[in-house]
């Protein structure tokens, strides 16, 4: 028993003693005095303890904008966007908490093409050999992955794989590239919930704990045709510091999340303004790939050859649905 039990039994004994020779009513109003004082540990504080946590700040420098001037914000970003050829460096890791176990690979470099509606060109090569990794094109229907290192390819549809393979990255599709790139645009018909947060964080500048402002968009539909219940396919967060969106969550029909997208601070490409890394994680498939832009060019005309990938004759081809 405590130092604070001890005292609040020690007085208990004491106060139940010197009523115990009365008579029935002395007894009765014992009993009372004694259920009173047992609770004064409730009030001298026995019964919590105080201890010091970190304690973060709010900055300053937060604004202020109805949803109407973000999503419009989002909109103009999105539509401003026709074409984008980049020269990257993609790091890989794999596995996560749900493995017990976490690899991540040696950066290699690639292009990266993509043009609205939906084409979408991804090159990576190997380390040190500068040989192609692996090679992915789509017209938004269809796509086909070359991977010449396992003498392999695969062509079918450019959704999520019906029976996915044991190999994560051979999961990826070039939507989830696509998605990541460019925020696409919130529609009218789109049913917007806004909200806010303000997670913690260390800011990279003071190195102090402080909270991180952001307005939260969820872009929700009904959960099936005719159903008043929305379920959401979409959160972007937008930052308070400076509006600009920092991160989207994209849902699946489970709502579960399937593609999270983290966008780093803003750098200049010449004369364009463009997030200088990308994160995308699959927290589902347990992988995760950082895009860091070394080069940017926005609005070049691309071909329609440049979204063609030919695979060589010979090389076994895995058909998907």
């Amino acid at each position: 028993m405590d130092e604070c039990g001890r005292r609040g039994t020690g007085r208990a004994d004491r106060l139940y003693s010197r009523f115990a020779a009365v008579g029935r009513m002395g007894r009765t109003r014992a009993r009372i005095s004694v259920a009173l004082l047992l609770a004064l540990p409730l009030l001298n504080g026995c019964l919590w303890h105080t201890r010091k946590v970190p304690q973060a700040t709010m900055p300053k420098n937060v604004q202020s904008a109805p949803p109407e001037q973000l999503v419009d914000g989002i909109n103009k970003q999105y539509e401003a966007i026709d074409t984008l050829k980049a020269t990257v460096t993609f790091t890989a890791t794999q596995g996560g908490s749900l493995k017990g176990q976490e690899t991540t690979y040696t950066s290699f470099n690639g292009y990266i093409l993509l043009r609205k509606p939906g084409s979408l060109r991804v090159i990576g090569f190997l380390p040190v050999v500068h040989t192609i990794a692996f090679d992915m094109a789509s017209d938004g229907r269809t796509f086909k992955l070359l991977i010449p290192p396992k003498s392999k390819a695969i062509e079918g549809s450019n959704t999520e794989p019906q029976t996915p393979s044991t190999n994560a990255f051979e999961n990826m599709r070039p939507y989830i590239f696509f998605d990541s790139l460019l925020i696409r645009r919130i529609g009218p018909e789109d049913e917007l919930l806004p909200t806010t947060d303000s997670p913690m964080g260390i800011n990279p500048k003071t190195r102090k704990l402080e909270f991180q402002p952001e307005y939260l968009l969820t872009v929700a539909q009904p959960i099936r045709s005719g159903s008043n219940i929305l379920i959401a396919k979409r959160v972007i967060h937008v930052s308070r510091f400076d509006l600009r969106p920092i991160e989207e969550d994209i849902y699946d029909q489970n709502g579960q999340i399937q593609t999270q997208a983290t966008y780093g601070p803003l750098q200049k490409f010449g004369d364009e303004l463009f997030p200088g890394t990308i994160t995308i994680r699959r927290p589902l498939d347990q992988y995760q790939i950082l895009i860091t832009f070394q080069k940017v060019a926005v609005n070049q005309p691309l071909t329609d050859d440049q979204f063609q990938l030919t695979i060589p004759e010979g090389t076994p081809v895995q058909k998907l649905p």
